[in-house]
């Protein structure tokens, strides 16, 4: 639809387009306490949030000694110790949570409410080659990972992060452990037959039908190995499916390792009652505000069904009234991640979906009609179950990148579109305006903060705060700053680093950027203008805003939208005259 008005501009920021020095310097802002602010963290909504992904083997080493991971009097050494490598992308790095501790005040700062820690639990040290440092390959679910701290460590710094009135998330894994059982047919009698070929022999799937049909694996534990899991129940091979390693298609997706590590029959009574124990003793032992859940599409629906309205009212029970759960589903397809919120009973999930329609949107130059397609099927969300009130599209946890995929501006340096820098600055900072400003609750991954780049996904991506021994991180041209991954990258005057802290003020000054009814006003099959309206009422008093994207290099007239003749104009992230939206820019407005 086309129609006129003339836009009142009250307010403007310096210019993107003079240049970014100057545009850093015009934003620059007192760097105090931000969340100390906020409503006390034991009564804020999970909308509230804005979180902070952290891999903290890669952000600060507070403490030297712990580099090695189990020490000598450790009676698990021989599993978790090792593995230490600075110069190596897949070894551990040395960041612990006595170094994240340390940089709470830089979290704080950036107006970080919820840190995301990936799984913190005792790993297996090495494992094909490669190390644990990324949490996911539990084998003590009763114990923090000694290459980051103690049991101790982690209670201290949730203690310091509640101090600061700010959350703490924990990433947990209940379709897998570390991969411990091998299979005779594979491996040979003796379980060790991996350790021949370099990189270990392929198992493939074996079917319900060929199970059925006598057409399957022995299950074998190395001697030695047969109690090197806790609780002692995960080192029965009866409560792994045992069918081999998935090949992501159909049933294999559900009942097959992932890509190796041991895969729990979810299906079974004692499984499901085993892990609602396990993550019910975590709750209690460290009072987490909530899980983030891995690999949740891997895991049978009737699993969820039970293991999330458990999880949410025990936590209930010991006063956590606001705990929260997310769930990784890795799906770009909107009506398969509801299923999760609705079917599933999980209060909410990743939305993969948004980052895909953004990406199409700032990255491959499609029209601004995808975040209208996308936020139509908005209605598939809403939902109410049990501890878990009137979920809905909101509640969405949004990112523009991770730790699997890579980053965002990893996307646009492999373009085809061959972006300059500046154009890769620009096109990332509206990704990120678009995820905290559309609708759901918004992630920084971190590094992000820093301009960080890297060259893929997976290890790729997960590069050093604290000075990097890595050759292949170190040679990253990170945006907006003439440093590198061999430097200390907790700068706080970092364009991207106070950009975000100025997006998280604007979010949480206005509540209908949280909360609000979220409706498109206007897109266009081109690059262009996205215009939605959020309004929102509380106590009796309405608050409506209009958010307008221009995702084109050309300057966009705003004659094309008419609920905004007598707006405030809230903020413009690039100054332009009163008819105009910059290009790669966005403004908010507050309906009078």
């Amino acid at each position: 639809m086309k129609m006129s008005t003339v836009f009142t501009i009250i307010f403007c920021t310096v210019s993107l387009l003079v240049n970014l020095t100057t545009f850093a310097a015009g934003i620059h802002q007192d760097l105090t306490a931000k969340a100390a602010k906020l409503k006390p963290y034991q009564q804020r909504a999970f909308q509230d949030e804005v979180f902070y992904f952290v891999l903290p083997d890669r952000f600060n080493n507070g403490n030297l000694s712990n580099d090695l991971g189990a020490a000598e009097n450790d009676s698990k050494r021989a599993l978790s110790h090792g593995g230490f490598d600075k110069r190596q992308k897949g070894m551990y790095h040395g960041g612990d949570l006595a170094g994240l501790t340390e940089k709470l005040p830089y979290l704080d700062n950036m107006g970080i409410t919820a840190i995301w820690l990936t799984p913190v639990l005792r790993n297996q040290a090495m494992q094909s080659g490669t190390s644990g440092y990324h949490g996911y390959w539990i084998l003590d679910f009763t114990e923090i990972d000694p290459h980051l701290g103690s049991n101790a460590d982690l209670k201290y710094f949730i203690d310091q992060a509640h101090q600061r009135n700010i959350k703490v998330f924990f990433d947990i894994i209940t379709n897998h452990t570390a991969d411990v059982i091998k299979y005779k047919e594979c491996h040979g009698e003796d379980g060790l037959g991996w350790l021949i070929e370099e990189e270990g022999e392929d198992c493939p799937f074996k079917s319900v039908a060929d199970l059925a049909n006598g057409n399957v694996y022995t299950p074998i534990i190395p001697k030695g190995n047969e109690t090197l899991k806790t609780p002692l129940w995960l080192n029965d091979t009866e409560v792994y499916h045992n069918q081999g390693d998935s090949n992501w298609v159909g049933e294999s997706s559900i009942r097959g390792d992932f890509a190796g590590l041991d895969d729990l029959d979810t299906n079974s009574e004692n499984v499901i009652n085993g892990m609602i124990d396990i993550y019910k003793a975590i709750i209690d032992e460290f009072k987490p505000d909530g899980f983030r859940i891995d690999t949740v599409k891997h895991v049978n629906t009737e699993f969820w069904q039970v293991f999330s309205p458990a999880l949410m009212a025990h936590a209930k029970s010991l006063g956590i009234e606001n705990f929260f759960m997310f769930g990784e589903v890795y799906s770009f397809d909107a009506k398969e991640l509801s299923s999760f919120t609705t079917k599933a009973k999980l209060p909410s999930v990743l939305d993969f979906a948004l980052q895909g329609a953004i990406r199409g949107v700032l990255v491959e130059q499609k029209g601004t009609i995808e975040l209208t397609n996308l936020f139509a099927q908005d209605h598939f969300y809403q939902t109410s179950h049990k501890n878990i009130e009137n979920t809905n599209a909101n509640q969405l946890v949004n990112f523009t990148g991770n730790h699997d995929m890579g980053r965002f501006a990893y996307l646009l340096k492999q373009s085809k579109y061959n972006y300059s820098e500046r154009e890769q600055i620009q096109r990332n900072l509206l990704a990120h305006a678009m995820i905290y400003f559309s609708r759901g609750v918004p992630v920084i991954y971190y590094g992000d903060e820093q301009g960080f780049v890297g060259d893929g996904g997976d290890q790729d991506s997960r590069q050093d705060m604290m000075p990097s021994n890595v050759d292949s991180y170190n040679d990253d041209d990170l945006l907006a700053t003439d440093k590198t991954t061999a430097d200390n990258n907790f700068d706080t005057r970092h364009l991207f680093y106070q950009t975000f802290a100025k997006y998280a003020d604007l979010y949480q000054q206005y509540p209908a950027l949280r909360f609000g009814l979220q409706t498109t006003v206007y897109s266009e099959n081109t690059p262009g203008i996205f215009a939605i309206q959020r309004a929102y009422t509380a106590a009796g008093k309405k608050q409506t805003l209009i958010v307008v994207f221009n995702s084109s290099t050309q300057e966009k007239p705003l004659d094309v939208l008419t609920k905004v003749q007598t707006e405030t104009l809230v903020y413009q992230s690039v100054q332009t005259d009163k008819n105009i939206l910059a290009p790669l820019s966005f403004a908010i407005y507050l309906l009078q």
